[in-house]
């Protein structure tokens, strides 16, 4: 048996979902670093987003990955350093790495993400790169390599990936700012407006993440804050409606760039879609009503996995383990091995 383990390595701007082929198990955690004094690690992954809003001015914990690319190489590769050496038990050998990378991004941001690996100490024997939204498809369960045409929509924490899938390829795609962020800051604003009433990036995103439920059973959410007149700490209940309402532009402009790219995808693609219907995920894909407002706005099927979050994941661990998909993985231009 080979003692060449490999990793599929999904670098989400929020969360970092690593795949090992050894272990035949996916690796979720917050990609988050904590430093202390602008020097020393003090904690990442979960433990450093445990901190997060909540540490004094000499420890800064931070986001490396900026609207899916590397905005912070140095802090980066530590983390992946760090998790690697984790799920490798610390013992760390000659891997291979299958890093998912966005389509719409320049070369240089796409060699970042190899440059990354390269410079992380984690034993690389070779580097590939496999397209997010082919990874995507694949995880999702959709055999790429057909003729057949596949719309994935992955909304994450900073950006919304559009695509349209065949023979293997991406055929059009389009990368907008608006995602999980977005939606908490609308929600934050919201709230401020109304309520004068200050909450955290944390609060917003665990209402937003139990809004389907209190929506189902008719409560309203309660959030924890800081009184903009008072300046006190306090808790109030905030109607669902006005959650719903502030999440609505953020909505359209998904939906609108949707219109967009299906108003450009060859026809004989459209009939398949048609047929088949879009595919919606990634971690801020089951918000609210977004699935039901995308079904409404283009009369199409929106089919949402169990559990959207890890679909790039799973697609890279098909890549990695099935013959029939390797040739999905490729090179960076002038990289080599």
């Amino acid at each position: 048996m080979s003692t060449i383990n490999s990793f599929g390595i999904d670098l989400g701007t929020s969360n970092i979902k690593i795949f090992s082929e050894e272990s035949k198990s996916i690796f979720v955690e917050r990609n988050m670093i904590a430093i202390e004094n602008k020097r020393n690690l003090l904690a990442y992954g979960d433990s450093a987003y445990a901190m997060y809003e909540k540490s004094p001015s000499n420890i800064v914990a931070s986001y490396p990955v900026c609207n899916g690319v590397i905005a912070d190489i140095q802090n980066m590769e530590t983390l992946v350093k760090y998790f690697i050496n984790d799920l490798s038990k610390g013992g760390m050998k000659m891997s291979d790495y299958y890093v998912a990378v966005p389509t719409d991004v320049t070369e240089v941001e796409k060699k970042a993400f190899y440059d990354l690996i390269k410079e992380s100490s984690v034993k690389a024997r070779k580097i590939m790169v496999v397209e997010k939204a082919i990874a995507d498809g694949l995880g999702l369960g959709i055999d790429v390599k057909t003729s057949q045409g596949v719309m994935v929509i992955n909304v994450g924490y900073a950006t919304t990936e559009i695509s349209i899938l065949s023979l293997g390829g991406i055929v059009l795609s389009r990368l907008i700012k608006v995602g999980g962020f977005k939606f908490g800051e609308s929600v934050r604003n919201a709230i401020r407006k109304e309520y004068s009433l200050l909450i955290g990036e944390k609060t917003a995103e665990k209402t937003l993440e139990s809004l389907y439920e209190l929506e189902i059973n008719r409560q309203p959410a309660l959030v924890f804050g800081r009184d903009i007149v008072s300046g006190l700490p306090i808790e109030r209940e905030i109607p669902t409606k006005l959650i719903d309402e502030a999440l609505i532009e953020n909505f359209a402009t998904i939906i609108d760039n949707i219109k967009v790219i299906l108003e450009r995808t060859p026809p004989e693609l459209g009939a398949d879609i048609r047929r088949q219907g879009i595919y919606l995920t990634g971690g801020a894909s089951q918000i609210s009503r977004l699935a039901s407002l995308i079904e409404r706005a283009t009369d199409l099927k929106v089919n949402v996995p169990e559990e959207p979050i890890t679909t790039v994941a799973l697609g890279l661990a098909k890549v990695i383990k099935d013959d029939k998909f390797n040739s999905l993985a490729y090179y960076i231009e002038g990289m080599g091995r």
